[in-house]
């Protein structure tokens, strides 16, 4: 089978279209024929080993556990373990295999059968490719660390990525009143997603603006902590979801210590893919509730440049990798 393959960190000039021998499941896993794939900032940020804490994961000088990058799949399930009691082959599927060491972008994927949900038939492979990661990270950042309630006002810094536009649909879905922040070019989407208010970050400051907000979920573009803690309402919550690496640092390292004072919470997002948090997912793609935004699509091919596309913070919703 053909997959995009590494052996060192790097550029995205490092990614290599290769022939590899085709996977065999195991009695838990689920042998899928990908038909798409999606990218997500994990696969440039573990193909660069950046941050270095990535090393620790994947291998310290070469990339030994991770040899094939793609975290969101969706396909046809072809063969499956002994042991796995969900899925048959023919069943159409997608999910994230992060857990199972990446692997998307590749004409086959094992995947554990935890990873995997059934297709809703309403949306395509490249719709349901584009769901897995970045949608269960906005699910995270606003229920579970933003603890988001009816009529709280919401604040998405970086509205327009693949996590923002999932953010934007399931803060209305929980009720709240949404304000996006973006560039000029996004703001029609923005609306178009549900968001209440919209703010071009070229022309104003929202922390500077004197709004408060009970959540605010910065996805993208780095700002000082304690510019978003002057946003928050007295006992507003900060979810940091990306960003750069001074932004992370400043949420893990400065943000327990300020959360201490007052009734301010100062948090980072982990977010850790599980099966209830997918079918929960699927429900409401099936509901027409969210709706993902696919900006490109590149063949299996061109993965480099899609990475590259997505890495400079050009693209407007999901990069979409067609297979099969």
């Amino acid at each position: 089978m053909k997959a995009i393959v590494y052996s060192e960190y790097g550029p995205p000039e490092v990614l290599r279209l290769e022939e590899v021998s085709k996977p065999v499941p195991r009695d838990d896993e689920v042998l899928v024929k990908v038909h798409a794939a999606s990218v997500n900032a994990a696969d440039w940020r573990m193909m660069r080993a950046a941050p270095f804490l990535v090393r620790f994961y994947s291998g310290l000088f070469r990339p030994k556990k991770i040899k094939t990058l793609g975290a969101d799949i969706a396909g046809v399930v072809e063969k499956v373990g002994s042991n796995v009691k969900q899925f048959q082959p023919g069943d159409e599927v997608f999910g994230d295999v992060f857990a199972s060491n990446f692997g998307g972008f590749a004409e086959y994927k094992c995947a554990l059968e935890h990873e995997l949900a059934l297709k809703p038939a309403n949306v395509s492979f490249a719709e349901a490719a584009a769901v897995p990661l970045a949608g269960m990270t906005a699910l995270h950042a606003l229920r579970d660390v933003g603890q988001v309630r009816a009529g709280q006002s919401v604040l998405i810094n970086g509205a327009s990525g693949g996590v923002g536009t999932f953010a934007i649909q399931l803060a209305k879905y929980f009720g709240a009143e949404v304000t996006a922040v973006c560039s000029n070019k996004k703001v029609d989407q923005a609306r178009l997603l549900g968001a209440d208010h919209v703010i071009d970050y070229t022309r104003e400051d929202f922390t500077r603006s004197g709004m408060q907000y009970d959540l605010i979920v910065a996805v993208n573009g780095f700002r000082s902590i304690f510019d978003y803690r002057r946003a928050l309402s007295p006992q507003g919550r900060y979810a940091m979801v990306g960003g750069g690496a001074g932004q992370l640092a400043q949420a893990l390292l400065l943000g327990p210590w300020l959360s201490l004072a007052g009734g301010r919470k100062m948090l980072a997002v982990s977010s850790r893919p599980n099966q209830k948090d997918l079918f929960f997912l699927k429900e409401l793609l099936e509901s027409g509730t969210i709706k993902p935004v696919i900006d490109r699509r590149y063949p299996l091919s061109e993965v480099s440049d899609a990475i590259r596309y997505v890495e400079a913070g050009h693209a407007s919703g999901k990069v979409v990798i067609t297979v099969a």
